[in-house]
């Protein structure tokens, strides 16, 4: 696979060319640089990246919106959110609007590449404990507003358990080993599911689980809890 097309996003300089240089000494390509989210999405219509590293917090364009109108080009990138708060309702909100993970920045520059990678290859990064500590927080607020519960008849009692996997934040190779499949007939059904559901990727999936009712935010370690019907 040819190295992952990048556009970052920051509004801070010193942040933004830190990134780059990091990014650009592990071999991917940093295609261009943008410090508000009012001119990237001209930008990555223009250059067509594979990835864009969306800060949230900017001064005339949050990274939420922009993620929003990246979402309705017509080639849209993968956008990936670097924020420094693992637990702000803002970082929920662009999930919904269409990202497929965010990275805190204080991660590693391993982890960022690798973030980048997994993101590029059409993946979702969903880190199980922060995201699903992130989405069950805002949740359990109560100005947020979930919509009403949902069924889906459609789905096999299989794409069923495989779902609640996902929320659980587990890997095809994990849900497998768990559920005594091949990887490969775990993909294959993981992409029946999303298909189903109408949704993206992973990340999506497991914000509609909580938005439909499918599961209830849990603590301790059992995590997220099924909705018995």
């Amino acid at each position: 696979m040819s190295a992952p097309r990048v556009v970052v996003v920051d509004d801070h300089p010193l942040v933004r060319s830190g990134i780059v240089g990091v990014l650009e000494g592990r071999g991917i390509e940093v295609a261009g640089e943008a410090d508000d989210g009012d001119v990237v999405v001209e930008l990555a219509e223009r250059i067509r990246p594979d990835v864009v590293l969306m800060d949230i917090r900017m001064q005339r364009m949050d990274g939420i919106e922009a993620t929003r109108r990246l979402r309705l080009l017509p080639e849209p990138p993968r956008v990936l959110v670097l924020t420094t708060f693992d637990l702000d309702e803002y970082v929920y909100r662009a999930l919904q609007a269409g990202a497929s993970g965010f990275l805190l920045k204080d991660a590693s520059p391993e982890r960022l590449v690798d973030a980048i990678r997994t993101v590029a290859a059409g993946e979702a990064l969903l880190a199980p404990a922060v995201t699903r500590r992130l989405i069950e927080r805002y949740l359990r607020a109560p100005e947020a507003a979930a919509e009403p519960a949902r069924t889906f008849d459609d789905l096999t009692q299989r794409e069923r358990d495989i779902w609640l996997h996902i929320v659980r934040g587990l890997s095809n190779a994990e849900i497998g080993a768990e559920l005594f499949l091949s990887e490969a007939t775990v993909k294959a059904h993981v992409t029946r599911l999303l298909a189903k559901l109408a949704v993206r990727d992973r990340v999506q999936a497991v914000v509609l689980a909580y938005e439909a009712g499918v599961v209830r935010p849990g603590a301790g370690p059992g995590g997220p809890q099924p909705v018995r019907e």
